[in-house]
């Protein structure tokens, strides 16, 4: 999937250009309507940074949290807007709509190096339906097209796929490019011994994950609630733990393929179990195959701790996406903030390590050890697609290298 990229594009290219840059802004907010984490702003400065350094009139394009076609007031981009605003130290623009008169006039009063900020695209039900009139008029706002959210990039929608029918060129930002390059790079080319440690409440959300690594790892170590459904097949009693009963053939399969491939599968040999789901509940650590009656396994065990470590030290590239336990709750949190640790000292090592999105970057970011990793994405969902093998259609829309 080698796409053409901003970095092919000159400040000649770019200079006077008005540029629609679809970004990932769908960032947390509290109660009070304050930001809570910026890291998705953060990671689309570099594309934005490089197109108003070249003279680019920027125009970005976002969607946030799920209006449903409907404009809603609380689901308003502008404290995106004013912390954008912040981390550029320049002023950003707002328009009143995604489309129309506001953000027409608003786009042609750009000077170049200008920003401006749509108001969320998904205001509009014809976004998500990919709607080509939609999609046109967005176009028509702009003359070159830049694709740097890779977290919608699993979504065929207006402004990620519809908009690239009306704008050449349309090209993947530096953030994009960064994803593609870790995560496609790590299944298709990587450097072995390839581990992957797959974790999470649910074999069901992770089956086309799990098929897809058998396929390509050397090791697969698998923690997090889906563990359960896994110890049921064997046979095992796994007290109220959370089994997923319709996925005990599967994950009897499952063991059986990797096995078959000659893939080291790692289940934890140890749990820790609470009498209820709770940060303050009762615990007690057991083998997996002592887990008494009333009792749910929450996290993994220090004897599964030191396994994974062990089968991890010799691994070139390791790809991790979920939690080993309920992290949210400290006494639970063992399994997952061991795995950050080790991963960040692998990565001192020489070894790549990729947090695939999701809950795993709360774990590595609460852990403190994020900036030690050598890739954190920022698509959950778009990092397991592309893990699975499947075409990103963000991305199958950009122009061909």
């Amino acid at each position: 999937m080698a796409k053409r990229s901003l970095a092919s594009l000159s400040a000649d290219d770019l200079r006077g250009k008005r540029v629609l840059v679809r970004v990932d802004f769908n960032v947390p907010l509290d109660d009070s309507g304050a930001i809570t984490d910026d890291t998705r702003i953060r990671a689309a400065l570099p594309t934005i940074n490089d197109l108003a350094g070249k003279g680019a009139r920027v125009i970005l394009a976002a969607h946030f949290g799920r209006p449903n076609g409907q404009v809603s007031d609380a689901l308003r981009l502008t404290p995106v807007a004013a912390r954008l605003a912040e981390l550029l130290g320049k002023p950003v623009v707002k328009t009143d709509s995604a489309i129309g008169p506001d953000a027409e006039a608003k786009v042609a009063a750009l000077s170049d190096g200008d920003v401006l900020l749509l108001e969320n695209v998904r205001f509009f039900a014809e976004e998500e339906k990919n709607d080509p009139a939609f999609a046109e008029k967005l176009a028509a706002l702009a003359d070159v097209y830049v694709n740097d959210a890779f977290g919608a990039a699993h979504r065929a929608h207006a402004s990620t796929e519809g908009v690239t029918k009306f704008l050449k060129p349309s090209v993947a930002g530096f953030l994009m490019e960064k994803e593609l390059q870790y995560l496609q790079g790590a299944i298709d080319e990587p450097k072995r011994p390839l581990a992957a440690i797959v974790g999470g409440s649910k074999v069901s959300s992770k089956i086309g994950v799990l098929e897809a690594l058998i396929d390509k790892c050397d090791k697969v170590l698998i923690g997090g609630g889906m563990i359960f459904t896994f110890y049921k097949a064997r046979g095992l009693a796994v007290g109220k733990s959370l089994v997923e009963e319709d996925k005990l053939e599967l994950a009897k399969a499952l063991e059986a393929k990797a096995a078959a491939k000659g893939v080291q599968l790692l289940l934890p040999t140890d749990v820790v179990l609470a009498d209820n789901f709770s940060p303050d509940a009762n615990t007690l650590t057991v083998a997996i195959d002592a887990i008494p009656d009333g009792w749910m396994g929450l996290d993994i065990g220090p004897d599964s701790i030191k396994a994974f470590e062990a089968a991890l030290a010799d691994v070139k590239t390791v790809i991790w996406n979920g939690p080993m336990g309920v992290f949210e709750f400290d006494k639970f949190a063992a399994g997952t903030d061991a795995i950050a640790h080790t991963l960040a000292g692998l990565t001192a090592t020489g070894t790549t390590t990729i947090i695939g999105g999701g809950d795993s970057v709360a774990a590595v970011e609460k852990v403190g050890v994020a900036e030690k990793m050598s890739h954190i994405s920022t698509g959950g969902g778009a990092s397991l697609e592309l893990l699975e093998g499947k075409v990103l259609p963000g991305v199958a829309a950009l122009d061909e290298a």
